[in-house]
């Protein structure tokens, strides 16, 4: 078994619209364990979850994961929306501002699945395209977390 079959990576989902970011997670675990992967079948045994009430709860989440020393790497996945109360654009700065804050400081890589789009109405159509988006999107960051745990393993030579 090789080093990064033996990384374990944290993901950490946010709880607002739950039925489109679980799919953030589906397609990261399926394209991690499927196919070419050099993870494999042990993709499932490598991924611990973490929900979150909200995005804004994701660094928080992120920094206390990363004090535990047992992850290589952590993946964060949130819809943020124009809720007409506040700002979405200053919710989705904070949050990334802060999770690449965590990442400087604790040197553990974490990968953004935090999306911020324009327009977003909880109509069926939107509902639909948004978990296509982030079903796409999880198989990116998987990809994305491959390439990292390799080069890791790189520098650790």
């Amino acid at each position: 078994m090789s080093q990064i079959q033996k990384s374990k990576i944290a993901f950490i989902q946010a709880s607002w619209h739950p039925e489109i970011v679980e799919e953030s997670y589906l397609g990261f675990e399926f394209a991690l364990s499927n196919g070419d992967s050099v993870i494999g079948d042990s993709a499932k045994d490598q991924i611990d979850r973490f929900h979150v009430p909200g995005s804004l709860e994701i660094p928080l989440q992120a920094q206390l994961l990363a004090k535990t020393g047992k992850y290589a790497i952590i993946v964060a996945a949130g819809l943020i929306v124009d809720g007409g109360i506040y700002r979405h654009d200053f919710v989705a700065k904070t949050v990334l501002d802060a999770m690449m804050q965590v990442q400087l400081a604790s040197e553990i890589p974490i990968l953004s699945l935090v999306l911020t789009p324009n327009q977003f109405q909880e109509t069926e159509d939107h509902i639909a395209f948004f978990s296509q988006h982030f079903y796409k999107k999880g198989a990116e960051a998987a990809q994305a977390c491959i390439e990292t745990l390799l080069n890791l393993q790189d520098l650790q030579g």
